[in-house]
């Protein structure tokens, strides 16, 4: 994949290049990860009661402009590498610092690197306008030429966010329904965000499922783990608390998903 064609993915841009510094050993490779063109399913076709739900989500999660839960979303929408590991704070109970590891470091690197093309491929396929295409309804950054250019479906940051939660929940168990709870509410932020369509968002969770089955099992990144277990542990004895109040805002927003409000 061409540099252009992976700077054009401006939902991940930041995480893949931000952490390029992070050297990946081995042959360089990427793991190899399924093609979800295959696995997934279509979007919703336009006029089917599928898009009218996608629609009416949309509606409903425009009123949520300036709530604590369009700040969150924002918030989300952040990719930079530090931010996107501190989402995680409240839900493993301790601040998340990622200077603190570098092997988790390049865990990341790793899975950014595997997934930025295939989810290119994924989005590319099926050419999904966004939802905020053609009207004026707030979104939570900025409609940039950028944004507007990149397909809607499936949901990169969603992908992102679940997989790296999935993978956390493997470096962490203990903390699993939380860290699980949390990359559920990264993906929702996107529908909150007003950039994503609701069905973009649940199919980011079944690709990001199918992902970390694969990422999961690559030797390099098996080999990275006990590290990053470890530098998980000692960031947990050392580390401050995450804010509290972050902490019940984020624990408000997965109690009120957008898939489940009337």
């Amino acid at each position: 994949m061409s540099l252009p064609s992976i700077v054009r993915l401006a939902w991940q841009m930041p995480l893949l290049l931000a952490l390029t510094s992070c050297s990946v050993s081995g042959d360089g490779l990427a793991p190899a990860l399924p093609d979800e063109r295959l696995a997934l399913a279509a979007p919703p076709a336009a006029h089917s009661a599928a898009q009218a739900e996608d629609d009416r989500i949309f509606r409903e999660t425009r009123r949520l402009v300036g709530t604590p839960r369009w700040t969150l979303a924002t918030s989300d929408a952040d990719l930079h590498p530090a931010a996107f590991l501190s989402h995680y704070s409240c839900a493993v109970g301790f601040t998340l610092d990622l200077a603190k590891a570098p092997h988790l470091a390049r865990i990341m690197t790793i899975i950014a690197k595997a997934e930025t093309p295939r989810t290119s491929e994924e989005k590319h396929y099926w050419k999904r306008a966004r939802p905020f295409i053609g009207n004026d309804a707030p979104i939570c950054v900025a409609r940039s030429p950028e944004l507007s250019k990149s397909p809607s479906y499936p949901s990169g940051h969603t992908i992102a966010g679940y997989s790296t939660a999935l993978v956390l929940s493997a470096l962490m168990p203990e903390r699993a329904a939380p860290i699980l709870q949390r990359g559920r509410v990264i993906g929702e932020s996107r529908i909150v965000c007003g950039v994503h369509w609701a069905s973009d968002v649940a199919a980011g969770y079944q690709a990001a499922g199918a992902f970390a089955v694969a990422l999961l099992e690559d030797p390099l990144l098996r080999a990275l783990m006990p590290q990053a277990r470890q530098e998980l542990r000692k960031m947990a004895a050392e580390s401050s608390p995450p804010d509290p109040a972050l902490c019940a805002l984020e624990a408000d927003a997965a109690a009120h998903s957008p898939f489940n409000q009337p």
